[in-house]
């Protein structure tokens, strides 16, 4: 209101926002969309997202700075649209959509999802990390935020705002009634932001139910239209962001496009109709968010500081004091994963080795530092390997199982394509964020007949273990999107997928319960060493790696003599292997370039593993 139209005052609420943001941890006072149902939170006021982009809708148009008038008085008053879907407009004032003073502007809109396969664990920690008192900042004046029960009726709203002091009652009654026990409100709180929306949501306005395009079958929480003013050019998607912007659920944007929807003609326009639904959902069910500050998250664990570049992660002392602990933490992890590999010290070695793998770089359409491991010799149709998922779910922020059926492979959608119709992209279940770790558990597939879509969905996850891409479908072409998902295959023999190194499990231990065995592990651990080994995981694909001249020199004359030795069984592949291992070895010992000691382990390591595949070759003939 204190500025004059083309003045700078956008900026200035943009570092107004930043500076804020920067104070005595002000992001955890800012209520989260991840947290807290929409129903709990003030309209217009300020809100978090962590999220993925799904989709990418056209730009809008919308008017920056527009003129009402007093029809009786001819008053002129001026307003800017920014951060709003809806115009202001005093009950006597009518817009002058002919002034002179109309200034249109442009917003770019993404559909955003939760990051697909998000652990509850990092929900858990960045809900406590808000302070209780932040439930002060996020209950608007007519309903208190009450984790334990349901959504009130409008009568109980109207006698809460009849009587605020009962409303301060109920609130302080619901968050501090269980004897001060933070944890037992955060898990009825997260039942009931599942229960405020499912896959399939029925809105009075539409007569189909709205699918809110989660690229996982049973995700929960909250899908967004997030409008974004400027720089909108760096985002693109599958990015995941976390944005701060301004919540607005105004009913009359259902209204409005309800109205416009009914508007058109049902035989000539059932595409625009189609289109008009799905990009203007209800506000209830899919909130706008009107972004002020946005960032590309490297990583979602909310243990590590949110942005650390090459340069920060040398200096930050967080990293630098973690860094000075590594070697107990990574015996211990090593422990952990012996014990949840039946013993096999070897397939928890590589185990933690696939963990911190990442795509580093690309040359040409070669994707550097995946590391995509089948496990082979798991017991077929046991819980054994869902238990080493429920492991793998508690020490990575992000993850998905994937049971290998006949049935999944011939009736899930896998390949995100897009609909002309409504004007989208309809998503699938390899549309997943960076560092995603996906489980393929072989062990499920039995005898059976794959159809032309079962083909097309292995053919898919053959390109993405090998090439680190998905080809999404947009009918009359193919688009590669580049992606970095750590894939492990469980399997009874050798995998019909390729990996990059196949490791055969030998039980040292056979559990009479496994069921007990495996659930005893994670009960067992402190949540403080869980916290140290998921600390761990993330930090290591961070850090930058370097082979000095010297030791290349020393790798290439040792393959040499590897090859003179052995020039049967020892190729290129073995090399390029070899490295790699010797990589994931440096790093999770927290050395960030290669030694002659970790070359030689990592030697020794891969010549343990071809022995348990000759020996196994052996035993099972040609199995292998």
């Amino acid at each position: 209101a204190q500025n004059v139209p083309n003045s700078d005052w956008e900026k200035k609420v943009t570092e107004y926002f930043k500076e804020k943001l920067k104070e005595n941890n002000a992001t955890n006072w800012v209520p989260s969309l991840n947290d807290v149902p929409v129903h709990y939170l003030k309209p217009n006021s300020l809100v978090k997202f962590r999220c993925m982009v799904q989709d990418m809708f056209d730009p809008e148009f919308y008017m920056g700075v527009y003129e009402t008038v007093d029809p009786n008085t001819n008053a002129r008053v001026l307003h800017f649209g920014k951060y709003r879907d809806v115009a202001e407009c005093a009950p006597q004032q009518e817009i002058d959509l002919n002034s002179s003073q109309t200034v249109t502007a442009e917003r770019q809109t993404f559909y955003c999802v939760p990051v697909p396969g998000e652990s509850a664990w990092v929900k858990e920690i960045s809900f406590l990390a808000e302070p209780v008192l932040a439930s002060q900042a996020r209950v608007s004046p007519s309903t208190s935020y009450t984790p334990s029960r349901h959504k009130r009726s409008y009568e109980e709203d109207e006698d809460m705002d009849l009587h605020p002091s009962k409303q301060k009652e109920q609130h302080m009654g619901n968050s501090y009634g269980s004897g001060g026990d933070i944890h037992g409100c955060a898990e009825p709180k997260r039942l009931e932001t599942e229960a405020s929306a499912g896959h399939h949501l029925i809105s009075p306005n539409c007569s189909p139910p709205l699918d809110l395009n989660f690229p996982l079958p049973g995700e929960k929480g909250p899908a967004c239209l997030v409008k974004v003013y400027e720089s909108w050019d760096s985002f693109k998607v599958n990015d995941v962001l976390e944005v701060y912007g301004i919540l607005s659920v105004d009913p009359v944007l259902s209204i409005v496009n309800n109205e416009e929807s009914s508007a058109l003609d049902p035989m000539e326009c059932t595409d625009a109709a189609e289109e008009q639904r799905v990009h203007s959902p209800p506000a209830s069910l899919v909130p706008r968010i009107h972004v002020i500050l946005a960032q590309k998250l490297q990583h979602i664990n909310p243990l590590l500081p949110a942005c650390l570049n090459e340069e920060e992660s040398k200096t930050c002392e967080f990293v630098s004091n973690f860094m000075s602990e590594l070697s107990p933490v990574r015996a211990e992890l090593l422990g952990f994963l012996t014990h949840a590999l039946l013993g096999d010290s070897l397939a928890a070695e590589y185990l933690i080795l696939h963990l911190i793998s990442t795509v580093y770089a690309r040359r040409d359409v070669l994707p550097l530092g995946k590391f995509t491991v089948n496990l082979s010799g798991c017991p077929r149709n046991s819980i054994f390997t869902e238990h080493i998922y429920r492991i793998i779910q508690q020490l990575v922020p992000a993850s998905y199982r994937l049971q290998m059926t006949i049935g999944n492979m011939n009736h899930s959608r896998f390949i995100p394509h897009k609909d002309y119709a409504a004007n989208r992209l309809v998503s699938g279940v390899l549309q997943l964020a960076s560092n995603t770790s996906l489980v393929v558990d072989e062990t499920q597939l039995e005898q059976g007949q794959l159809d032309s879509t079962g083909v097309h969905n292995v053919t898919a996850l053959g390109n993405l273990i090998t090439w680190q891409k998905v080809d999404y479908d947009f009918s009359y072409h193919r688009m590669e999107f580049p992606c970095n998902i750590n894939v492990l295959i469980t399997s009874e023999g050798r995998s019909l997928l390729p990996s990059d190194c196949q490791v055969h499990l030998q039980p040292q231990i056979i559990p009479p319960n496994m069921e007990e065995y495996m659930s005893s592990l994670l009960t067992a651990l402190l949540p403080s060493v869980m916290n140290k080994f998921r600390i761990y995981l993330s930090l290591l694909r961070l850090l930058d790696y370097s082979i000095s001249d010297e030791v290349t020199k020393a790798v290439e004359e040792d393959f040499v003599e590897m090859r003179k030795n052995d020039p049967e069984s020892v190729t290129a592949d073995d090399l390029h292997r070899t490295l790699l291992v010797a990589r994931f070895l440096s790093l999770s010992a927290g050395q960030t370039t290669l030694s002659r000691e970790r070359w030689l382990r990592a030697k020794q390591l891969e010549t343990l593993r071809k022995a348990r595949l000759q020996q196994q070759r052996c035993v099972n003939g040609n199995e292998l």
